[in-house]
């Protein structure tokens, strides 16, 4: 069963994250009823020169910069997590998601592809 989302639901999610590789810092904020994420900054060990969504399947999309870029896509709390989809711009692809806060106040997010699921573990930015 879906609730409204309140500031207390989404808060333990809300923040600066950064991405497992640690190519770039993700920020979630509340969108609506519901929670985003988009890029705000690339880190050094992301692509050199590659500041552009160049992978999009979409090839009109393929000039948008990467940061600004939206990563999660109206992700909504259902019970203790968030589902919506997850954009991942290393591969262009679009896929549903289930983020959470882990206990030890890190992120899990995992994207999945049919029943082909991959899990990464986000760091809060400092």
């Amino acid at each position: 069963m879906l609730f409204p989302v309140t500031a207390q639901a989404a808060e333990p999610v809300l923040g600066r994250w950064v991405t497992q590789n640690q190519k770039a810092v993700v920020e979630i904020t509340p969108c609506g009823g519901a929670v985003c994420g988009h890029i705000v900054k690339l880190l050094p060990k992301s692509d050199a020169g590659k500041t552009m969504d160049e992978r999009n399947s979409n090839p009109k999309l393929r000039t948008r910069p990467l940061v600004g870029l939206p990563i999660f896509l109206s992700m909504k709390a259902d019970d203790d997590v968030w589902r919506g989809h997850l954009y991942d711009p290393q591969y262009g692809n679009t896929y549903s998601s289930v983020i959470s806060r882990n206990p030890d106040g890190t992120l899990r997010v995992k994207g999945c592809f049919f029943i082909i699921c991959k899990t990464q573990t986000w760091k809060p930015a400092g």
